[in-house]
């Protein structure tokens, strides 16, 4: 059987998963894992996960409940890797923003509104420092320099991860993206082989779903 190894970019998942279900909190990231391999025939050897961490200067329950977060993902066997999140400046702010809202697609009379209110957006004013970056650097080192597996799965739905997946997959090992319908590259899901996660497949991996299907046959 061949040996998977899963990859998250965290942050890809999270707004995601929110923008096109509920909250991500709620989806238990191994039934995730659990349920690509079994569909595939792999054998899951370790989930990995990557994600930026909040400041607590941006407010302390938001950040003691990210990393308590975190520090569930460990205790079920996940590598969490982690690296701060660092501000954009008013440059980089103002480009995001309309890079954003041109990939939006809006009319001549939409535009000005969804401008007007998407002036004040938090996230915009953050980036993550290298975590695309670690997650196609890991890829390569787990498949290709040390082969400690046979298949890379990659949760995310951003193209930017092509140029390793490729030269992972030059080198005869296997590649599965998976993502919501959501923000799924287009490019990503062309290239290489593709599970979309739909909403019927996300509420058999939310945490309390066995929990909650038990209670209803009693």
């Amino acid at each position: 059987m061949k040996k998977a190894i899963v990859f998250v970019d965290a942050n890809n998942w999270y707004h995601n998963v929110k923008n096109f279900f509920f909250e991500p909190g709620k989806v238990d990231i191994t039934k995730v894992a659990n349920l690509l391999c079994a569909a595939k025939g792999y054998e899951l050897s370790q989930i990995r996960w990557y994600a930026s961490t909040p400041s607590i200067d941006d407010g302390e329950e938001a950040y003691y409940k990210h990393m308590s977060f975190l520090e569930h993902l460990e205790k079920k066997g996940i590598k969490v890797i982690t690296r701060k999140l660092q501000r954009l400046s008013n440059k980089e702010t103002a480009e995001k923003r309309k890079h954003t809202i041109d990939n939006l697609d809006l009319c001549q009379h939409c535009r000005p509104i969804v401008e007007s209110v998407f002036l004040d957006v938090a996230n915009l004013k953050k980036k993550e420092k290298g975590i695309d970056v670690w997650v196609a650097t890991d890829i390569i080192k787990y498949s290709v320099i040390e082969s400690k597996c046979d298949v890379c799965i990659l949760i995310s739905g951003d193209a930017d991860f092509v140029p390793a997946l490729e030269l992972v997959k030059s080198r005869k090992k296997e590649i599965l993206s998976a993502m919501v319908p959501f923000g799924y590259s287009s490019e990503l899901r062309s290239k290489f082989p593709f599970f979309i996660l739909r909403k019927e497949t996300l509420v058999k991996c939310l945490r309390d779903y066995k929990e909650a299907k038990e209670q209803k046959e009693i």
